[in-house]
Parts: C-alpha cells; sequence; structure tokens
C-alpha cells in the first residue's frame, strides 16, 4: 500500500474521504512542510499540543510533532466541515489499564483515524472503522538484538533465520505491523508484544482475526504499516 505524499496544497482543497474498509494515507515529510507549519502551530494547535511539543527537547523532534499534530487537524477539520482549531481530540480508556491514553478519538466523529512519527516523517491514517499506523526507521544491529527477545517467539525465530544484513528490515516490518495492530487495538505498547504473532515474512504480515494488517511503502530506510478493523 502506498500513501499519498501531504503538501500544503492539500490543506487547501477537501481531501477525499476513505472508501469503505479502507484507510486513506498520508504521508508528511516534516523538512517539506515545517516551515509552513510554524505560523499555524500557535492557532491550530491546542494548549496541550503546544505544551507537549514545546517539552521536546530536540528541534527536530519539535517539528515533527508540530507537523504531525497540525496536519491531523487540517485534515480532520476537512473531513468534519469545522475549523481545525474547533476540532477536539480526546483519548480513550486504555483496555488494559483503564489509563486516559488509548486510542485518540473525536467525539461523535464517524471518523477513526492514527497517526505516528519517526525522524523526518510522519505517517497519517482515516478509515470509517478503527485502525492504527506505524512508521519507524530501520533500526540498527545492537537495537534488533536487545528487542528481538520481547516478541512472539516465531518471530524471534524468522529473525534469526535472517541473513545478518537483511535482519534491520525484517526486524523493522514486524514492529510497524505489531505497533500498528496494537495501537488498532487501542493498547498500543500496554500489551505483551510477545503475544501476537505478525511475522516478518516480505510477502505481508500474518492474518490477524478480525482486522487487515498491510505494509506501507513509505521509501528507503523506513518500515511502515496499517491496520484496520474489518466490519
Amino acid at each position: 500500500m502506498r500513501p499519498e505524499l501531504l503538501t500544503s496544497a492539500v490543506w487547501a482543497r477537501l481531501p477525499e474521504p476513505p472508501r469503505p474498509g479502507r484507510p486513506r494515507l498520508w504521508l508528511a515529510r516534516v523538512e517539506d512542510l515545517s516551515g509552513a507549519v510554524a505560523p499555524l502551530a500557535g492557532t491550530l494547535l491546542d494548549s496541550g499540543e503546544r505544551a507537549r511539543a514545546a517539552a521536546l527537547r530536540r528541534a527536530a523532534d519539535r517539528d515533527g510533532y508540530r507537523v504531525a499534530h497540525v496536519s491531523l487537524r487540517l485534515i480532520l477539520g476537512a473531513y468534519l466541515e469545522v475549523e481545525p482549531s474547533e476540532v477536539v481530540v480526546v483519548r480513550r480508556p486504555c483496555p488494559v489499564c483503564g489509563g486516559p491514553h488509548g486510542r485518540p478519538d473525536v467525539p461523535g466523529a464517524p471518523l477513526c483515524f492514527s497517526l505516528s512519527r519517526t525522524d523526518g516523517l510522519c505517517l497519517l491514517a482515516f478509515a470509517d472503522t478503527t485502525v492504527g499506523v506505524d512508521v519507524e526507521r530501520l533500526p540498527d544491529p545492537d537495537a534488533v538484538a536487545a528487542l528481538t527477545a520481547t516478541l512472539h517467539p516465531r518471530e524471534a525465530e524468522e529473525l534469526a533465520a535472517c541473513p545478518a544484513d537483511l535482519r534491520p528490515a525484517a526486524f523493522a516490518r514486524v514492529w510497524t505491523r505489531k505497533e500498528a495492530y496494537l495501537k488498532g487495538l487501542g493498547t498500543g505498547l500496554g500489551r505483551d508484544l510477545g503475544l501476537d504473532h505478525l511475522g516478518a515474512c516480505e510477502r505481508g504480515a500474518r492474518r490477524m482475526p478480525g482486522w487487515t494488517v498491510e505494509d506501507v511503502a513509505v521509501g528507503p530506510g523506513h518500515a511502515a504499516a496499517v491496520a484496520v478493523a474489518e466490519r
């Protein structure tokens, strides 16, 4: 699956809504949009979003946060036909602990969404059913070695069988599929990473009951995936 590149020109027109059962994906390159976003962030983001952006230590992280959340508000405002600054984004209760850090939601809106960001890229997904998305830069070998043991035992076996030079890309496939699925569930990484076997196969993720999990093409050096609840 390929996302549509998000540009400032997209903000000036009403984006096409997601098709039934299929997500609409937007890829934002931070370096392309940070300048356009800067004058909008102060008026479009709410006080909590502005505080979270300001608390990030790296300028690149602050820029990425603002690009992701300003873009989210602009697209939600267009879909819902309200001013972007008036979009109320809340968090549903976490299914694991009940805390206020479950799936993001606009109360009463017939639209589900998810966003993810990594250095230089933001990925946004919109769907008519529950959706989760994740994008990651390919990890270094040390990170792969440290985190593989947290995965499902079959996934760890699949990664061990990969040639060393292909293992970071295989790990990134597993991780983004898993995190997109867990974000769709609303648990995020609060759910044990070893419970679900999504797999490292290049041909695609293993089928999860009630969900469609697909890889997303975001360019070299990165991996991404989207998970959409089936009707």
